[in-house]
């Protein structure tokens, strides 16, 4: 079996540089740069990374970026007034609040305060509801990102069996609808798995297309997967290493070394989806720069 590494940090650079252009473009005929906010609460050290990460991104590619960090005991009274200055904000094209907030604020009350036409993570209901209908949306980030890398590499999807293991709103079952859609990369007959699901191993195999988003490091072993698969790795988990400097390592979902040498693709972590979901938020903010969707 020849494998081929699915190299999700190249073509998130090729794909900075296309956007890049576009922007330089705007710029030299007078526009203003597409501008992406992010609201952060409280101090989660994955959280602040993953948000330090896009501001670095929007100043690679020319955007205007801008962060607003509030404290963890923050009201969600607060927060949602927070979400309003955003929203009507004429300056901002787009913005997200960084998952996960603190436990007595509601995450769907604080999704739904946000403008469709501002949602760049693609978390409001109007949005999954136009995914869900094959309309002009915002699609979420990573599932985005996961469909370009998909198209990146020529991975035959028409008629495969896709099995996706999790069933989060941010990537498991967005997933699922956007890979059974009749267009390409789509047309698989898709499975959902979860935690619940008994002979989850047996499922998995069946899978010509895997894509793991269950959050356990390491869950998925080779006897899970079908010789010649398709592998995405979407898990990311500190554990402990006595190889590292630090004493910890970044792993997936996916027990790569041992499941690699089995697969026809597969993308590495790190280096395989993080980088792309960076790419999907920052394309939604360029769109909802340029209108590309309408909302009225």
């Amino acid at each position: 079996m020849n494998m081929k590494l699915i190299d999700g940090k190249a073509t998130a650079e090729s794909t900075k540089i296309e956007i890049s252009a576009i922007v330089n473009d705007m710029k030299q005929r007078g526009e203003r740069a597409p501008h992406l906010a992010a609201i952060l609460v409280g101090n989660d050290p994955a959280s602040e990374t993953y948000v330090s990460n896009k501001i670095k991104t929007c100043k690679d590619i020319g955007f205007e970026s801008s962060l607003i960090h509030l404290d963890a005991s923050i009201s969600e009274e607060d927060l949602l007034k927070s979400v309003q200055d955003l929203n009507n904000n004429p300056e901002v094209d787009g913005f997200i609040v960084q998952l996960p907030l603190p436990k007595h604020i509601d995450v769907h009350r604080v999704t739904e305060a946000i403008l469709p036409e501002k949602d760049v993570d693609g978390f409001h209901p109007i949005n999954v509801g136009r995914m869900s209908q094959q309309m002009p949306c915002y699609l979420p980030a990573t599932p985005k990102g996961i469909m370009q890398l998909l198209e990146t590499y020529q991975i035959d999807t028409v008629g495969k069996h896709c099995v996706v293991i999790g069933r989060s709103n941010i990537v498991g079952t967005p997933m699922s609808v956007l890979l059974s859609r009749n267009q390409y990369p789509g047309n698989c007959t898709v499975t959902i798995c979860h935690s619940k699901t008994p002979n989850i191993a047996d499922i998995i195999k069946q899978g010509d297309i895997v894509i793991a988003a269950i959050g356990q490091p390491l869950f998925v072993k080779a006897h899970m997967i079908k010789e010649g698969a398709v592998v995405i790795d979407v898990g990311m988990s500190r554990i402990a290493s006595d190889v590292t400097k630090s004493g910890f390592r970044l792993a997936g979902d996916v027990d790569f070394d041992e499941v690699a040498p089995k697969c026809s693709y597969i993308t590495p972590v790190p280096g395989g989806v993080g980088p792309m979901t960076i790419i999907g938020l920052v394309q939604n903010t360029l769109m909802a720069r340029q209108k590309k969707v309408r909302f009225n």
